[in-house]
């Protein structure tokens, strides 16, 4: 596998992907063709066209897999993929009904160069269990991708000590799938990613990350932490 998975696209106060743009462009091969996923947003073109935008200028032709023709055919000539952020349930219903959910895990698993944000990183894990969206439509299944075999939930938020509001954190959040899954899950806070090259996998960004395992205290990551032993882990799920 050789995955760049982005906690998020957008930094407060930076433009899309500027926070992050050093690395998308070395991770992407030298003037790829780059197959982008705009369907966890409604308007397909408009996103295209934001994610065209913010790599203008540096040699990557962006062509949106919605743009003619068989989505699955847009991916099978590109060089690279990028699957970008929005609702998760939305965006994993479309690759359900344009059959590219199959058609990724088996390009992805022959070797091409994935990259998600947000969503699109919540599609690298198993299931969409723990993901922070409203499941404003309905999948077929809660199966991802499986490009790796835990858990990660982008736009990781700490507990506020100072809130007043009584609804759950994000770690009771995760806590509770963990008394029903035995599933470790990465938490990426915005500013990081995990960048996945084979049999490696590091935490890098401008953050640590949050580990969190079944009947263990969660663990912070420093940036640069080697995380690969969760690459060989297997997940159980229901149990």
């Amino acid at each position: 596998m050789n995955l760049l998975l982005l906690s998020n696209s957008t930094q407060h106060g930076r433009g899309y992907l500027a926070h992050a743009l050093d690395t998308v462009t070395g991770f992407l091969p030298a003037r790829a063709r780059l197959a982008f996923v705009p369907y966890a947003l409604a308007d397909h073109d408009a996103y295209t066209a934001k994610v065209r935008g913010a790599l203008e200028g540096t040699g990557i032709e962006v062509r949106g897999v919605h743009e003619g023709g068989d989505p699955r055919a847009r991916l099978a000539a590109a060089d690279a993929v990028f699957i970008g952020g929005g609702n998760s349930f939305r965006l994993l219903s479309a690759l359900y009904r344009t059959g590219l959910r199959d058609a990724l895990i088996g390009a992805v698993g022959a070797g091409l160069p994935y990259m998600g944000a947000s969503a699109g990183t919540n599609m690298a894990a198993p299931t969409l269990r723990t993901t922070n969206d409203m499941p404003i439509v309905q999948p077929p299944s809660f199966a991802t991708l499986g490009l790796v075999p835990f858990q990660i939930n982008p736009h990781y938020l700490d507990p506020d000590p100072s809130s007043t509001h009584k609804g759950e954190t994000r770690e009771q959040r995760l806590t509770e799938f963990l008394e029903e899954n035995d599933v470790p899950v990465l938490g990426l806070r915005e500013g990081s990613w995990l960048r996945v090259a084979g049999e490696r996998a590091t935490v890098e960004g401008e953050r640590p990350a949050r580990l969190f395992r079944r009947a263990a205290e969660p663990r912070e990551l420093p940036r640069g932490s080697d995380v690969s032993e969760l690459l060989r882990g297997e997940p159980r799920f229901d149990a």
